[in-house]
């Protein structure tokens, strides 16, 4: 017990590392992401184009490849990110490119009329996304969007490959030194209870949205 207590302030701060990169990503990719699936849906052709090989890119490409050449490769060409800073970027860029196809197909699950009857309502375009689609977007994607969420909790852990003291290396670092896989024991439990009640949020408000039915 005395040798838990002693490693809990190092898993502790790892953890707060990877809960940052988990908000962090999450405010910023959702955002992005329904941006992107926007410019997937225009008419500007190059628009389209450009966004469809960023995600051919950031979806047919390891995440950990994403992060070792954002922080280890871009240097090469003068732009320096730290460690932090480059395991954020490259979270969220990948996130984006994820929650972008989700979002896309929920925008296209939309019937057109529903459109139609914004414009009858002398709605404009903003006003249309803001009161009519984007809610029932929203309801289409939770369950696509709360899969994508998990993962990220999980894949925070991909960050050890630059050098970034999040939970797993916390854990590793620990277990190492020590020559006991207590570490990566209660690394494997704080995970469970972090996803644990992120799905329990996440189904909090699947339900909520299901009584707007």
């Amino acid at each position: 017990m005395a040798y838990i207590i002693s490693i809990i302030p190092a898993l502790l701060a790892g953890v707060k590392i990877t809960l940052l990169l988990f908000l962090g990503t999450i405010i910023m990719a959702i955002p992005l992401g329904i941006i992107t699936s926007l410019g997937l849906l225009s008419a500007i052709k190059p628009l389209k184009l450009i966004l469809k090989f960023y995600i051919w890119i950031m979806r047919g490409t390891p995440l950990l490849l994403q992060l070792i050449f954002i922080f280890y490769g871009l240097p090469i060409i003068g732009i320096i990110f730290q460690r932090y800073d480059a395991a954020l970027v490259a979270l969220v860029m990948n996130y984006t490119a994820y929650f972008a196809e989700i979002f896309r197909g929920g925008f296209q699950s939309i019937p057109k009329g529903q459109y139609e009857s914004a414009h009858v309502l002398q709605l404009n375009y903003w006003q249309t996304l803001r009161y009519i689609i984007i809610p029932q977007v929203s309801k289409i994607v939770i369950p696509a969007i709360g899969n994508e969420v998990i993962n990220l909790i999980k894949d925070t852990s991909l960050v050890y490959v630059i050098g970034l003291g999040e939970l797993l290396r916390a854990g590793n670092v620990a277990s190492a030194r020590d020559v006991t896989l207590i570490p990566l024991v209660m690394v494997g439990i704080i995970y469970l209870l972090i996803t644990g009640m992120i799905s329990f949020l996440l189904k909090r408000i699947e339900l909520n949205y299901s009584k707007w039915k």
